[in-house]
C-alpha cells in the first residue's frame, strides 16, 4: 500500500505519476457503448490505472497491450439494495470481466449507527468476490458526520475492504474532502486505502488528496485535470 506524502511530496508529483493513480470514470446514465470504448481509448492515452463503468455496460473490451483495470460500481448510487443483490451484482460484474467492484454502503443504516449492519452488507460482497479481486466501499463522507466515517471506515476494515472510498459523486450533500479523506486514512491506517472521489477537478485538488492520503482517484475528467486545467462542465461529475 502506497503511504501518505508530505505536501512537497505530493506537490512534486507529474501528470503521469498521478495518472496513475485514477480510475478513469463514466457513470452518467446515458452512457452509451461508443462513450465507454471512447473512455478505454482515452484512459490508455493518458495512463490512468483504470476504467470505472455502470454494470450493464460489460463486458468491454480492452485493447491488447492496453495497461488499464476495468472497475466497476455496485449498488450505485443509492446504497439501498439488498445484500444479496448487491453481492450477486458483484459476482456477476468479475465474472464479467471487471477487476475491482466499488459498492456504495447503506447510508442510512449509517447514520442510524448500525454499524453492524454496515459491515455485514460489506462482508456479504467480500464473500461473492474475495481477495485478491479489489473491493472498494464508498461511505458517501459528505453525507456522515465525523464519528460516523470513523464508525463505517472501522466496519469497512473489519469486513475485508481493500479501500474505502469517500463519495458517488450523485449525493447532493457533495463530494471528496481533504478533511475526509485525511480522518478516513487515520482510521484505516495501514489495513486498507482511500479513494477520492466526487468533485475531485484539478490538478491542485488530486494533490491534496493524495497529500492527505488518497491512494486512488475518482475522476471524470482526467484529461483536463491532467492537463492542469478544469473541465467546463462538470455537472454530475463522478
Amino acid at each position: 500500500m502506497t503511504s501518505t506524502l508530505s505536501l512537497d511530496s505530493a506537490s512534486s508529483l507529474d501528470a503521469a505519476t498521478v495518472a496513475r493513480y485514477i480510475d478513469h470514470t463514466l457513470l452518467k446514465p446515458e452512457a452509451t457503448d461508443a462513450d465507454v470504448a471512447a473512455l478505454i481509448a482515452e484512459a490508455a492515452e493518458l495512463g490512468t490505472y483504470s476504467i470505472c463503468v455502470s454494470p450493464s455496460m460489460l463486458p468491454l473490451r480492452i485493447p491488447a497491450g492496453a495497461d488499464v483495470k476495468v472497475a466497476v460500481v455496485c449498488g450505485f448510487p443509492s446504497g439501498k439494495h439488498h445484500s444479496v443483490i448487491k453481492a450477486a451484482e458483484a459476482a456477476l460484474a468479475i465474472e464479467q470481466g471487471a477487476d475491482e467492484v466499488d459498492m456504495v454502503i447503506d447510508i442510512g443504516a449509517a447514520k442510524a449507527g448500525r454499524f453492524d449492519d454496515v459491515q455485514a452488507d460489506i462482508a456479504a460482497v467480500r464473500a461473492a468476490i474475495p481477495a485478491p479481486l479489489v473491493l472498494k466501499v464508498i461511505i458517501e463522507s459528505a453525507a456522515l458526520t465525523d464519528a460516523e466515517i470513523v464508525g463505517v471506515c472501522q466496519a469497512s476494515v473489519a469486513a475485508g475492504a481493500d479501500f474505502v472510498k469517500t463519495s458517488t459523486g450523485f449525493h447532493p450533500a457533495g463530494g471528496a474532502t481533504v478533511h475526509a479523506v485525511r480522518l478516513m486514512k487515520q482510521t484505516v491506517g495501514d489495513r486498507a486505502e482511500v479513494k477520492a472521489s466526487g468533485g475531485v477537478r484539478s490538478f491542485d485538488d488530486a494533490l491534496a488528496m493524495i497529500e492527505a492520503g488518497a491512494t486512488r482517484l475518482g475522476v471524470s475528467g482526467s484529461a483536463a485535470l491532467l492537463s492542469g486545467a478544469t473541465p467546463a462542465d462538470a455537472a454530475g461529475s463522478y
